[in-house]
């Protein structure tokens, strides 16, 4: 067998582990929740962001374990940009989002300050230990702060996951831990495959393992969110399709990378120059767009959402035109990228935001 279809097999099959094993961790995650007669409320903040970052977790760590530092933080970069980009934008398409006033006034601010600090962190050319620690600290003071403000919002809610309640009621526990089990295995091995095959095709295509986990990789796993949020979005629940994107940017930065930026120790976690260049402020931007695209008459049309798919198709030829035979393109393409588009978009953004507040004032 060819060497690069060997390759694309081991990406394709550790992507369909990673989704495999991503489901029933939040299957089991969930049951035993219900069985300890944990909130609903702590079981969607906690458990079920958990499970769709548990993908990212997985495969960053074993990218750190297998000394591969560039997938280990392109795989979360890559994967911010695909869920506002992708998910969200898809999302827009299938119904448009509406937006509640929690998310403008607390959850993507706080997505664009972590992403800012995150760039900042990383501009010297490493994420230290202490960064990273710095991010889990983060999260658990985060993680609070939700469960309490939340707790004082009404809840109206139905059950996100009616068939795991009574799956957990007939089946108890041990099933539950079985599936919590097998869940974490299947994301362990599914994540060695992925890494496995993305390395060997970054090698085999003369292209970074940057790149490769940017592209390939990070769309493998956002596959729970897109699935998630996408069939939120077909049963009407826009709420949930929003709330997935945003509390996954956040668990990508604050606990897949800062638990990678820890277990590395001493050296840190290093930072290629492209990254730290081009990649950390189209995340920082990506995260920006969405606060004047939230303010927009409180939901996020299907206008917006087409944008932010094309926008992600601009930065994915961006990103593979310099290493084609069109390279010397390249170059003209940022041009036009720069002159034309960027403008653009600015433009649109700005017309519908002052259309909001004029309708409001």
């Amino acid at each position: 067998m060819p060497e690069f279809l060997q390759a694309t097999i081991e990406v394709l099959i550790g992507i369909a582990l990673l989704f495999g094993g991503g489901e029933l961790f939040v299957q089991g995650s969930i049951a035993l929740a219900v069985i300890f007669g944990i909130p609903q409320l702590v079981i969607g903040l906690t458990v079920v962001s958990l499970g769709t970052s548990a993908p990212e977790l997985f495969v960053s760590l074993n990218s750190v374990l297998q000394g591969s530092d560039a997938l280990a933080l392109s795989n979360v970069v890559g994967s911010n940009i695909f869920n506002v980009m992708v998910v969200l934008g898809s999302s827009a398409l299938v119904l448009p989002l509406r937006v509640e006033s929690r998310l403008v006034r607390r959850d993507v601010p706080l997505m664009i300050a972590v992403s800012a600090a995150v760039w900042g962190m990383a501009s010297a050319g490493r994420v230290t230990w202490q960064a990273g620690l710095a991010l889990l600290l983060a999260l658990i003071i985060n993680t609070i702060w939700e469960i309490r403000t939340a707790r004082e919002e009404p809840d109206d809610s139905e059950s996100a996951e009616p068939e795991i309640e009574e799956n957990a009621a007939e089946g108890g526990w041990q099933i539950a831990v079985l599936r919590l089990i097998g869940g974490i295995a299947v994301l362990t091995i599914g994540s060695k495959v992925l890494v496995s095959g993305a390395t060997s095709a970054a090698t085999l295509l003369g292209v970074s393992e940057a790149v490769i986990g940017l592209t390939i990789v990070s769309a493998g796993t956002s596959m729970p969110e897109l699935i998630t949020s996408l069939v939120a979005a077909l049963r009407g629940r826009t709420d949930l399709a929003i709330g997935n994107v945003v509390g996954s940017c956040l668990l990508n930065l604050m606990l897949v990378l800062g638990g990678t930026a820890l277990v590395t120790g001493s050296q840190g976690l290093d930072v290629t120059p492209d990254l730290i260049h081009d990649d950390l402020p189209v995340m920082l931007l990506t995260s920006l767009a969405c606060l004047p695209i939230f303010w927009t008459k409180g939901r996020i049309s299907r206008l917006e959402g087409g944008l932010l798919l094309g926008l992600y198709f601009l930065y994915i030829v961006d990103n593979v035109l310099p290493r084609t035979n069109l390279s010397n393109w390249s170059d003209e393409f940022r041009l036009v990228m720069l002159c034309l588009v960027l403008p653009v978009v600015m433009i649109t953004i700005m017309t519908q935001a002052v259309a909001y507040w004029r309708t409001s004032r």
